[in-house]
């Protein structure tokens, strides 16, 4: 991740965030990461382009993600957004600002389960944003104080509540893998990380964890949300990505070393799953990246 825009946010150790609040008609940060969380909040944005990790969409006219993963590549960009006032504010933090010892009790579960998937970037759904809009809204203007601070958990609080929040980036690009809450689960993960090149069967992978195919297809469903087929093949396709961003290895060759059988059905999924076909996809990251 070295030979991406590195970004080192203007936070001191005395500092509890570091606020910006902007009013643009033009994206032209480049694809970057840094070390500090950030919530960024996009108001009459429609048609901005969300790249975090490999997860390229665009947003509608309210975007509000959070992503906390050290190194995990995001950027906004112009894509379709012809608006000539977009309201932008960017909130950011150390990942000391709430320790573990606090993060541990009861009461901030919630909010450190956020922080876990927001590893991979998490975008809030609409009725969440429209929860904590006049917090936002107006925790750019306050001055430095408690309440300010006080407003910022608020918020931290009820989006880690937001039944709707999404995870974006897949654990294989961004070289980081969520809690599962299962041994069984994470053993068959593992496995998965380490061989998702080779011809894996539901039958061998219950067998691992001594469960019958059938019954261990529902578990892993039950723990990860996901069908055990469709995380195999976004494990492929994660690790597709990141040879697409990371090397100059041709698309035949990764679509078989990724797992893939056939080239044209490793186009075709890769766009249904991404919104873009591996060579477009390659093109966007390397032409908005930039090398320091």
């Amino acid at each position: 991740m070295s030979n991406v825009l590195r970004e080192v946010p203007p936070i001191t150790d005395r500092d509890c965030f570091y606020i910006v609040e902007r009013h643009k008609s033009e994206f032209r940060y480049p694809i970057h990461s840094h070390k500090e969380f950030e919530l960024n909040f996009i108001e009459n944005g429609k048609g901005v382009q969300r790249v975090v990790g490999d997860s390229i969409e665009e947003i509608g006219s309210y975007e509000l993600t959070l992503v906390t993963g050290d190194g995990l590549e995001h950027a906004w960009r112009q894509g379709n957004c012809t608006e000539p006032d977009v309201r932008e504010i960017t909130i950011q933090f150390s990942d000391s600002l709430l320790d573990e010892r606090l993060l541990g009790r009861n009461q901030f579960a919630s909010i450190r389960k956020m922080f876990e998937r927001a590893r991979l970037g998490v975008a809030f759904s609409l009725p969440g944003i429209m929860k904590v809009y006049n917090y936002l809204d107006n925790i750019a203007s306050m001055p430095e104080s408690f309440e300010q601070f006080l407003t910022m958990l608020k918020v931290l609080y009820d989006l880690s509540q937001d039944k709707g929040a999404r995870t974006l980036a897949s654990s294989a690009f961004s070289r980081k893998e969520e809690n599962v809450g299962s041994r069984r689960v994470a053993k068959v993960k593992d496995y998965i990380s380490a061989h998702y090149a080779d011809d894996l069967r539901l039958e061998d992978l219950a067998a691992m964890v001594g469960m019958a195919p059938t019954a261990f297809s529902r578990f892993f469903k039950q723990h990860t949300n996901r069908t055990l087929s469709d995380y195999i093949i976004d494990a492929r396709l994660g690790n597709a990505a990141r040879m697409l961003v990371d090397t100059t290895t041709s698309i035949s060759e990764i679509c078989y070393s990724c797992g893939f059988n056939n080239l044209s059905n490793f186009n075709r999924t890769f766009k249904a799953r991404r919104g873009y076909t591996p060579r477009d996809f390659r093109a966007l990251f390397t032409k908005n990246r930039v090398y320091v």
